[in-house]
């Protein structure tokens, strides 16, 4: 699984979370005592920052030898910005300006190495 965002690890398990304040935002697909519902398929539970371990979490690759951030993942195809800071070999690597100096694409799953997940 691809992550690009915060994580919450909360009473020995794992969510997706955002910071609020003093607390936490936990967020599950599935319902769970003490998550409520806030649209389909989505269910959140509110929790102070002092109980959860929190960090954002971030995946990293490399893809034609250059540095990137993995940003999501499609049918075998990963969503990625360059890191590498170089707009010439962004060019080269036939990537969009997605934003003045950020550099994104798409690059088979199958052609990145090194591809790593942080906790920061």
């Amino acid at each position: 699984m691809i992550r690009d965002g915060y994580a919450a690890r909360w009473q020995g398990a794992e969510y997706e979370a955002s910071p609020d304040g003093d607390n936490v935002r936990l967020y599950r697909p599935d319902p769970s005592e003490g998550f409520d519902e806030v649209r389909a398929g989505r269910f959140r539970r509110v929790v102070p920052l002092s109980e959860v371990d929190f960090a954002y979490v971030r995946t990293t690759c490399f893809w034609r030898d250059e540095p990137f951030i993995v940003l999501g993942e499609h049918d075998g195809w990963l969503r990625v910005e360059y890191t590498g800071g170089k707009s010439t070999v962004a060019a080269e690597l036939g990537l969009e300006e997605f934003d003045y100096g950020v550099y994104q694409g798409w690059a088979p799953r199958a052609d990145v190495s090194e591809l790593r997940e942080y906790r920061v």
